[in-house]
């Protein structure tokens, strides 16, 4: 594993030490519905890059990164919903879409790696 490959951890556990204590201060309706898809995404993103780490570098490995690269997409979505009603601040809302794109462009990175392996 490339050192690369070691900093998306890191940044991904960041990501979710910050995102889940913020999500308990959304509203309470909304905890079952939008608030549980907003965590879920971030956490089976996590999940699918442990997985890929595990595999051997080929094919599988490859859509085990691209299926985390969908679970990033609907967590970027989830967060642009929960700035548009208010959830986050202007300012945690950038805070979390700078974590968000680094960890996408070392996801791209590890995607285009694994794709030329």
């Amino acid at each position: 594993m490339t050192r690369s490959h070691m900093v998306i951890f890191t940044r991904t556990y960041d990501l979710l030490t910050w995102l889940l204590p913020h999500c308990e201060r959304f509203p309470r309706a909304q905890r079952f519905v939008v608030t549980k898809r907003l965590q879920d995404a971030a956490l089976d993103f996590q999940e699918r890059i442990i997985e890929a780490n595990a595999l051997p570098v080929g094919p599988v490995r490859l859509e085990r990164l691209q299926t985390a690269d969908g679970d990033l997409g609907k967590l970027k979505l989830y967060l642009r919903l929960a700035f548009r009603w208010g959830w986050l601040t202007e300012q945690q809302y950038e805070f979390v879409s700078e974590q968000v794109a680094e960890i996408g462009k070392l996801l791209g990175g590890w995607m285009k790696q694994t794709k030329r392996a």
